[in-house]
């Protein structure tokens, strides 16, 4: 069974996180320095939510407000679904597929571990499947050699 902790383990367990207080602005050097398209969002060390790049432009660009002075809570997606390295990668896939979700917050014991996003599943998911018509390609070819 392929589980979370696999793409963990390719990727690493970096996650970036944010404090609800800071500033938009703040939150937008982050996801570019960083080259990533989301943050955790924390109160006195507590996960309370997600900000994304989508976040920014429906809430801030699209509404006309100002990212120096819109907050980052004010903004942020507090619905924060999250996964665990034990769960099956293909789970994953459907619960963002389903709640429309690119970025999923991966914990354990009720800390964070990691980060995967739609586009880690996808390619871990397409890595694995190559290899297995890799392998069934050797073993068609190793039965015809048989013959």
């Amino acid at each position: 069974m392929l589980k979370v902790q696999d793409i963990l383990d390719r990727k690493g367990n970096t996650v970036y996180t944010i404090d609800a207080d800071e500033t938009v602005y703040d939150a937008l050097e982050d996801l570019v320095e960083k080259n990533i398209g989301a943050l955790v969002v924390t109160d006195h060390g507590r996960h309370i939510g997600i900000i994304t790049e989508r976040d920014y432009a429906r809430k801030v660009i699209l509404k006309s407000r100002s990212s120096k002075e819109t907050r980052v809570r004010e903004i942020m997606s507090d619905q924060l679904l999250t996964t665990t390295p034990q769960t099956q990668v293909e789970d994953c896939m459907d619960l963002m597929t389903k709640n429309r979700l690119r970025h999923l917050p991966v914990e354990e014991d009720f800390k964070l571990v990691g980060m995967i996003s739609i586009g880690d599943v996808v390619k871990y998911l397409m890595e694995i499947y190559e290899m297995i018509i890799d392998d069934l390609g050797h073993q068609i070819r190793d039965c015809k050699t048989d013959f």
